[in-house]
């Protein structure tokens, strides 16, 4: 089976959208361009005979009968540059691999290779050969001559449902609220155009339509070619999918595990609309449609819509949702306040809020962003509120920042209002002291932490002087309405703190910043700064390490810089590179940042806090947020990202533009660590009305996958005014493989009905085969000399030659992944194969061959050993002989890596323990040694780097162990289910197989 979808318009808007047009234009002919192995091309007439029992070409050298090819004797019809003639440097950059396809036939397994002049005449030709391969001469419309399909049948009885008269007609109008009703989100006055059109063709005007009419219309309007095509592909069984083949399609291309009959059986019931089809357990190609539209097959993967992570980490390991002026819902200068922006918030899973008190001319305080605000909000609304919507959308605690303006009377008057209103769900216990780090969110599930200033415990008045905050004073200052002066000398402000209020003040308290060195040294783990903006970028740029070593332990609260009169968002992926857990979002201001920040907390539940990556959390580890590769122990991964189609795309909202033609392309964007960040967009889509066919493939490199982002923008570029159509934000980690459809949402975050664009996604390693991280796919092979990770001197004897001794199982732990991945990428590729396809695909490919010939080779699966030889009896051709040398490589060099891969991962372990071990004295090694500065700095980042290197390579190589096991038991399972395997009950069970290397503690 093959995975490569390719679909554009068809030249004179001609639709292919059954086999029988497949076939009716392969029986026409068309010019293709035939490439020899010299990669040299020839344009040539390609048809298939009237027979349909071969496939001739001319103008040709050869006799007549020699310029052809038998359908019987094809054994496989690949797409895309999947032989050594298209995959040769000469024309690897003459055309794009959706123009690419090659007929492999004959008992040598000769490959005719073929360049056509777009994607659409690809799918054509495949499709029809591929059917012809599988059912022989029989019409497209055989078996049972004369017997309508499916589909057919289900259509007609719709319309007799429709029918109330029993006439044979129905008005134009309710034909079009029928299949306005079977296609939501379809036009009315495209519905009304198509009858029109058929009615002229058919010399049929009228107000009614037949059912004959009625079937073709809407044959023409629902079927996408692009779903059409993928059917057939799957399908042994013409233009529906049985169980055995929407099984096959769920575990080989969307990557399922786990998947039964059952459970296909289930999916044919649910989305099947026709009665005859969920009888027999077909799935035709509107209930297909449906499947890959409905949220069973969602691009973001199930189990990230309920807390996923591990929820018993420290407070300081997670990213808080975290809001700035929530109760603003326009500008911060000319914005008023309101109630409503709060429950938003909340209602978004926002674990942070901040609340500016200030005095209210009632006596009591009010909250406002800013004095000049047209109207406040009383501080006991908000608190109110607050109790009654907490919790709603997130069971985790909520923190309430408070920036207090109000005098000491009216701060009595808030703290009783939050005792009183919040009562036991406000956190009140002091810190232990005895402890290390913050509760997690486990313990703190359903408690409200307050953020604020705290009286020194030298201070035994009702109320006294604490530092203040600058967050907020510099935008009082720019509206007048500062009424206290900055203390001479520049130094900190001092303002009035009650006793009440201080006394709420328990696991947050806001504490100034003066360095790292001295929060190294005395900031205690219930302490937390806030930082604005500019000051955090500048960590961010001059001292990264430094400010992610000082989150492992603290929070850090970010907040917009006051220059942000317009309410507008900084990025908060600059700051979560280095760990910052609460980026201050403008919630009421739509855009990028906060599409960033919205798609970010959906991974977890939507429960407002995500677990940071390990290489952030781990108390010995090396990480610089500004790195331009990959990091040391985190593999790389690739993402490839084909965007096929879009459906029902609106016009941009402020377009300025007459008519309803949008001409949109797509923009995919990764954000990340600034090694990641990259942009790549589609070609236009010219005249395509609201289903535009993009078909374009786009890849990125992705070095921290837990940081990444990706975003898809649709945007149209004949506009007048706005160009914005839809966007759509994911985490790299809830990416589901396979084909999906990408829910499109507006600027403001809103689900756009029905709005979609279908994409296939395939993620895999960098270099190399093997998985990708969590995914199941191979990766593409480096053509370079191997790099291999290493250690880095410290300066310090001792520990430089405990570091040394893992020199070796490094290289060695590098060489038994790299084989295997190697191995692995050259027997997909001879099995014609992209690196993305996994070990079930090649088993399965290889047994295809052998059953579409009559004279085929005896090759078999010997199931009986653990590692299954791929045998021949009697002469093989060429093609298979190295297929079986590739084969026996990738087996061999799994199993050195199964049966090595423990020994190896201890001596990695004991390394790094042994480095460990040095941690707790290295301050006291340092002194001994005499090293001050920078190379004290050096010292200690060599020490960091050695051990991620250390743990990342033993993590590596587990993960190696468990996909090349994986493999072993997917071969296994291929080898049975097709038909090539023998001794088969020794089928190995997966969990058996399986078996993991313990998990390196962090």
């Amino acid at each position: 089976k093959k995975k490569t979808v390719s679909f554009s318009s068809m030249p004179n808007d001609r639709k292919i959208n059954s086999t029988a047009a497949c076939i009716s234009l392969m029986l026409e002919g068309c010019e293709l361009k035939k490439v020899r192995s010299n990669s040299r091309m020839y344009s040539r007439f390609f048809v298939l005979d009237a027979d349909m029992r071969s496939v001739r070409w001319e103008p040709s050298k050869k006799d007549s009968e020699k310029a052809k090819i038998e359908i019987k004797s094809v054994k496989e019809v690949r797409v895309g540059k999947k032989t050594p003639v298209l995959r040769s440097n000469g024309l690897s950059d003459q055309f794009p691999d959706e123009c690419a396809f090659s007929i492999i036939y004959g008992d040598n397994y000769e490959s005719l290779d073929l360049v056509a002049s777009s994607a659409d005449v690809v799918s054509a030709w495949v499709m029809g050969l591929r059917y012809l391969v599988s059912y022989g001469k029989h019409s497209p419309e055989a078996p049972g001559t004369g017997h309508p399909s499916l589909r057919t049948s289900w259509i007609s009885s719709v319309f007799d449902l429709a029918d109330l008269e029993k006439s044979g007609r129905i008005p134009v109008s309710r034909a079009v609220q029928l299949i306005k009703a079977l296609n939501p989100g379809m036009k009315t006055s495209t519905i009304e155009l198509k009858f029109k059109e058929l009615q002229k063709a058919s010399e049929r005007p009228g107000t009614e339509v037949a059912c004959d009419l009625f079937v073709e219309a809407y044959c023409e309007l629902c079927t996408r070619p692009e779903i059409f095509f993928l059917l057939v592909q799957f399908s042994s069984n013409k233009e529906y999918l049985g169980v055995k083949d929407l099984l096959m399609f769920l575990e080989v291309e969307q990557g399922m595990e786990g998947v039964t009959e059952e459970k296909c059986l289930e999916i044919v019931s649910k989305y099947e609309p026709s009665k005859e089809g969920r009888e027999k357990g077909y799935l035709a190609i509107d209930g297909f449609t449906r499947y890959l539209l409905s949220a069973d097959c969602s691009i973001f993967d199930p189990q990230h819509r309920k807390v996923c992570q591990d929820m018993a980490q420290p407070l300081s390991h997670y990213y808080i949702s975290s809001a700035h002026s929530a109760c603003l819902l326009e500008d911060n200068f000319w914005g008023r306040s309101d109630i409503s922006g709060y429950i938003s918030a909340l209602g978004l899973g926002c674990r942070s809020i901040e609340l500016v008190l200030w005095d209210g001319p009632e006596g009591e305080p009010v909250v406002y962003t800013s004095p000049s605000a047209a109207s406040c909000v009383p501080f006991r609304a908000v608190v109110g509120l607050i109790d009654q919507h907490a919790f709603t959308a997130s069971a985790y605690p909520l923190i309430l920042c408070l920036v207090v303006r109000c005098s000491a009377p009216q701060q009595r008057l808030a703290a009783q209002c939050l005792r009183k209103t919040l009562g036991e769900k406000l956190y009140l216990e002091p810190p232990n002291p005895v402890a290390s780090y913050l509760p997690s969110p486990e313990e703190l599930k359903g408690r409200i932490l307050i953020k604020g200033k705290k009286l020194p415990p030298t201070c035994e008045d009702s109320e006294g002087e604490v530092s203040d905050e600058e967050e907020g004073w510099e935008l009082a200052r720019r509206l007048g309405q500062e009424d206290r002066e900055a203390p001479e000398g520049g130094g900190l402000r001092r303002v009035r703190l009650s006793r009440e209020l201080s006394e709420l003040v328990s696991l947050c308290q806001a504490v100034p910043f003066q360095d790292f060195e001295s929060s190294r040294r005395g900031q205690r783990y219930w302490e937390m700064c806030s930082f604005s903006e500019v000051e955090a970028g500048r960590f961010a740029n001059e001292c990264p390490a430094e400010l992610v070593s000082y989150n492992k332990r603290f929070l850090s609260r970010i907040y917009p810089s006051p220059m942000r009169i317009d309410a507008s968002n900084m990025n908060p992926q600059d700051f979560w590179k280095c760990g910052c857990q609460m980026v201050a979002m403008n919630y009421q201001t739509p855009g990028l940042m906060m599409d960033l920040n919205a798609g970010w907390f959906r991974q977890n539940g939507a429960c407002g806090y995500v677990l940071r990556p390990a290489i952030m959390r781990e108390e010995v580890s090396y990480f610089s947020a500004n790195a331009k590769d990959s990091l040391p122990g985190v593999p790389a991964q690739l993402l490839h990202l084909k965007v096929i189609s879009g459906q029902n795309l609106p016009k941009p909202k402020g377009s300025g533009a007459k008519g309803e033609v949008v001409e949109p392309y797509v923009c995919a964007e990764i954000h990340g660590i600034p090694a990641d960040c990259a942009e790549h967009r589609t070609k236009t889509a010219l005249q395509s009305g609201d289903n535009p066919i993009f078909d374009e493939s786009l890849e990125f490199q992705i070095n921290l996958p837990e940081l990444a982002v990706l975003r898809f923008v649709v945007l149209d570029d004949d506009y007048i005014g706005d160009e914005f159509i839809a966007q759509y934000t994911i985490p790299f980690e809830c990416l589901q493989p396979g084909y999906r459809h990408v829910p499109l949402q507006s600027l403001a975050g809103e689900p756009l009905p029905h709005a979609t664009l279908f994409v296939h996604v395939a993620i895999t390693d960098r270099r190399g085969g093997g998985k990708g991280h969590r995914r199941g796919l191979a990766g593409r092979r480096g053509r370079r000399v191997r790099e291999y990770t290493s250690t880095k001197a410290t300066g310090i004897k001792a520990i430089d030659e405990v570091f040394r001794t893992a020199t070796q199982p490094l290289r060695e732990a590098t060489d038994l992944r790299e084989n295997v991945q190697n191995a692995l990428v050259s027997f997909k590729e001879l099995c014609g194969l992209t690196p993305a396809a996994n070990m079930k695909q090649c088993i399965l490919t290889v047994s295809t061959w052998l059953l579409h010939s009559d004279s085929a080779p005896s090759v078999t699966l010997n199931l009986a050993e653990q590692y299954p030889p791929m045998e021949a009896q009697g002469p093989i051709p060429d093609l298979l002989r190295k297929v079986l040398t590739a084969y026996e490589t990738m087996i061999q060099t799994s199993r050195t890596l199964i049966e090595s891969a423990d020994a190896v991962y201890g001596k990695l372990i004991q390394a790094q323990q042994a480095g460990m071990d040095f941690h707790k004295e290295l301050h006291r090694i340092e002194t001994k040694e005499g090293l001050r500065g920078r190379k004290l700095q050096k010292a200690l980042e060599s020490f960091a780097w050695n051990i991620t290197v250390l743990k990342g390579q033993a993590d590596l190589l587990k993960h190696a162990k468990a996909e090349a096991l994986d493999n072993l038991w997917q071969i296994h399972n291929a080898g049975q289910s097709c038909g090539i395997g023998r001794n088969g009950s020794a089928s190995p069970e997966p969990s058996r197989l399986q078996a993991p290397l313990e998990p390196i503690p962090e």
